[in-house]
């Protein structure tokens, strides 16, 4: 049975493309007493949707590269001279009001690759950072074929984006490695690792 949890005032502090609310919450803590009201700041952008597609045709995987500023910033703290932005990505974006997330998935998957989804699978559904961010995370399997792209991708709205075909085995590979930087190709990766590796007994 969920424990008990009271907001008791939030407020908008900051609204753009991410959005910040300061929150006042107590909680039923693990005594089972409820504590008092502590002030949390909460970057709140919505519900995302991404798609890990395999191309059947092809057994490699279908992801995206492109530029992010944060993953320049984070991987600064690394090497400070670094110019490194770029990452390779499952095909992920933001479900808009009124959209389902099986919707927003196909959409952005048209809208980024070029493939046409006829069917999807749900792996899960996540929090993508719960200490600072509110952001769920629909993940989704689809299977594809080369006939399915009916376009070549690269987004919308000024998105620059690279279509990769990345065959299982280099993906199984970083993955063994530790070189996957998108929390969501790693998830999706271990799972797309155990369907097509049937366990042994």
């Amino acid at each position: 049975m969920p424990r008990k949890a009271v907001i008791e005032r939030q407020r908008r502090v900051f609204d753009d493309f991410l959005k910040v609310d300061e929150v006042f919450v107590a909680h039923e803590q693990i005594d089972g007493k409820l504590g008092g009201a502590q002030r949390r700041l909460i970057c709140e952008r919505g519900d995302a949707a991404a798609v890990l597609i395999f191309n059947t045709d092809r057994r490699a995987v279908v992801l995206v590269e492109q530029f992010r500023v944060p993953a320049l910033v984070g991987r600064r703290r690394d090497d400070p001279q670094t110019a490194d932005g770029w990452i390779v990505e499952t095909i992920a974006g933001m479900i808009d009001a009124g959209e389902t997330p099986e919707a927003a998935a196909i959409r952005e998957t048209h809208e980024e690759t070029g493939y046409q989804l006829r069917r999807i699978e749900l792996i899960g559904k996540f929090f993508s950072s719960p200490g600072g961010m509110s952001e769920r995370i629909f993940l989704y399997f689809a299977e594809v074929s080369d006939a399915d792209r009916s376009g070549q991708g690269g987004g919308v709205d000024g998105e620059d984006l690279c279509v990769i075909h990345m065959a299982t085995e280099e993906l199984f590979g970083r993955l063994q490695r530790g070189t996957i930087d998108d929390a969501k190709l790693c998830v999706a990766a271990y799972w797309l690792k155990s369907r097509l590796q049937p366990a042994t007994s």
